[in-house]
């Protein structure tokens, strides 16, 4: 399981996915569907996602358990803003034109 950052043109998303790339093709089809075509996205450590979150991390880490997809872990931009630091951030993934 991984965890990213992303942000969009509609703000910072924190998902889990169980895809090994963020910008494999079915990854990216589904962030098309969620109304996402251009990102940058940095990938944050899942056991740093799960100490801050706790029990909604576990309910969708289990639930992600089953199949090979992406859960939104959390869309308040101020709340992830809050929760991580920029500057423990690497290098960002950037897609899009």
């Amino acid at each position: 399981m991984k965890a990213y950052i992303i942000f969009s043109g509609t703000g910072p998303i924190l998902i889990l996915t169980t895809y090994s790339e963020l910008e494999t093709p079915p990854l990216v089809e589904k962030l098309k569907h969620k109304g996402i075509v251009k990102f940058i996205a940095y990938e944050v450590p899942v056991e740093t996602v799960r100490r801050i979150y706790g029990v909604p991390f576990e309910v969708i880490a289990t639930d992600l358990e089953s199949s090979e997809d992406l859960r939104v872990l959390d869309f308040n931009g101020h709340h992830i803003f809050s929760r991580f630091s920029l500057s423990d951030l690497g290098e960002p993934i950037k897609y899009g034109d």
